[in-house]
């Protein structure tokens, strides 16, 4: 996939401002995004949706479940349970024979992987599903989702900030959002713009001075 883009889901979620929630794409999603586009070719029609905390899961199987809400073909119905791990076992079981049943898309959402399931029989059923893993964002997907969290906090960041923030911060969804809401923070508690000197002093408060971090 060259370069990156946004979904912008079908509904409004998250910051509740009115504006439709967007995820960005990038190589950590792209695969994950093309099967949830071609759920024809789920063994099954099942599929198992992990990844890291705040990397979108939630935000992209909704986005899965309005497009089969939009639909108005005759292709299979969508089921998403979100948090499929924490659900009891013999339940998941019943919901995964009735969208057999009723030939109904299922997509599962867990935060862990491995996902550990003791019941037999549903360990063998989804072990045979699709498995679908966002991974870790490389550097042009933190720069991008510096920019989207910044956006949705009203927080102004120039070009200069993902140069000089994407190789000095924690490598993760949830570490972008730290930062950002630190920049954010310490912007308005200080009254100034959100410069290199209000980076420098996010990123000591959210991951050490830089001289400890570098050692």
């Amino acid at each position: 996939m060259s370069g990156l883009s946004q979904i912008a889901l079908p509904l409004a979620l998250g910051d509740g401002n009115g504006e439709p929630d967007r995820i960005i794409l990038g190589e950590a999603n792209a695969a994950v995004v093309d099967a949830l586009r071609s759920p024809a070719e789920w063994p099954y029609r099942t599929a198992i949706l992990a990844g890291p905390p705040r990397s979108g899961k939630s935000l992209l199987a909704a986005w899965f479940a309005a497009q089969g809400a939009s639909d108005t073909t005759s292709e299979p119905g969508r089921i998403l349970i979100d948090g499929a791990d924490a659900l009891d076992e013999t339940e998941l079981f019943f919901r995964w024979n009735r969208a057999q049943e009723n030939d109904t898309l299922l997509l599962l959402v867990t935060d862990r992987q491995p996902w550990r399931i003791a019941l037999p029989d549903l360990a063998s059923r989804l072990g045979a599903a699709l498995q679908l893993e966002i991974g870790p964002p490389d550097d042009v997907m933190l720069g991008e989702l510096l920019q989207l969290h910044a956006a949705r906090r009203g927080l102004s960041l120039d070009d200069g900030a993902t140069t000089y923030l994407v190789p000095r911060m924690e490598r993760s969804f949830a570490g972008v959002e730290r930062i950002v809401a630190e920049i954010d923070r310490l912007s308005l508690e200080r009254k100034v713009p959100a410069t290199r000197m209000i980076w420098r002093a996010a990123l000591d408060a959210v991951q050490g001075p830089e001289q400890a971090r570098l050692l």
